[in-house]
């Protein structure tokens, strides 16, 4: 693990599987955890580089007070693959971090060349609202996140109230965790696209997921079944398979 200063006063924490080609991994509210087991299954089976950041703020690491929203979080991702000067890097992006990864295909940096977005948040669909989680017990929440709650990770005993990585979360996303002007601007997109989604997603349903997915200029679509808000969990081998498939 190591800790870059990007934009001469954001630091980022990164665990950086150093391989071949880069993927750049973001993680959604659920925090770094979520995508620790995915990215060693990314970097072994492809060999390649994969780096996987923790958000700002996240995990108790330190966030300047001026960051504050996720077009602002964007642009130091990528300032970050400027310094490390990485060309071709795939960006693949889960909940918050799939809303993230849109943003940071709308920088059009020369240095990303494809996106992936995996049940994304962000944007508003009429009829299909992302469910607001707060005040849901765990045992309500995980049934929302998992097709099978029995693979979600136990919290730790005593666990009450929001988590500090979900406080962290809606700093950048505010309460509503949506941005009202993103759904238009996901039309100026122009690298390619794959939109994947758990088709027993109960945060945002796959609908909701299709049109993210119609937003998007060119972009393709995939339904993972038996599959939650979190594929990187709960099916993993089945989303590396559908995102090596384009």
């Amino acid at each position: 693990m190591t800790t870059l200063t990007v934009d001469g006063s954001v630091e980022l924490t990164i665990r950086d599987r150093d391989r071949t080609s880069p993927y750049l991994l973001l993680h959604g509210g659920g925090g770094v955890a979520t995508m620790v087991g995915f990215a060693d299954l990314l970097a072994e089976r492809t060999h390649s580089r994969v780096l996987l950041p923790t958000h700002p703020g996240f995990a108790g690491t330190a966030k300047p007070e001026a960051l504050t929203s996720v077009v602002e979080l964007a642009h130091v991702y990528v300032a970050m693959l400027e310094q490390l000067d990485l060309t071709d890097v795939t960006v693949i992006g889960n909940s918050f971090g799939g809303w993230l990864a849109a943003e940071i295909a709308l920088q059009h940096s020369p240095r990303v060349s494809r996106a992936v977005i995996v049940d994304a948040i962000g944007i508003e669909v009429d009829d299909h609202p992302i469910t607001d989680v707060s005040g849901l017990s765990v045992a309500d929440l995980r049934a929302l996140s998992f097709h099978d709650p029995s693979k979600a990770p136990v919290p730790p005993a005593g666990t009450t109230g929001p988590s500090p990585d979900v406080l962290a979360l809606i700093g950048y996303t505010g309460p509503a965790m949506v941005d009202p002007t993103l759904g238009k601007r996901l039309g100026e997109i122009e690298i390619p696209v794959h939109v994947l989604w758990g088709e027993s997603d109960g945060i945002a349903d796959p609908e909701y997921g299709r049109a993210f997915a119609a937003a998007i200029p060119g972009s393709t679509f995939t339904a993972l079944p038996r599959t939650g808000h979190l594929p990187q969990l709960e099916t993993p081998e089945e989303l590396l398979a559908a995102l090596l498939d384009r």
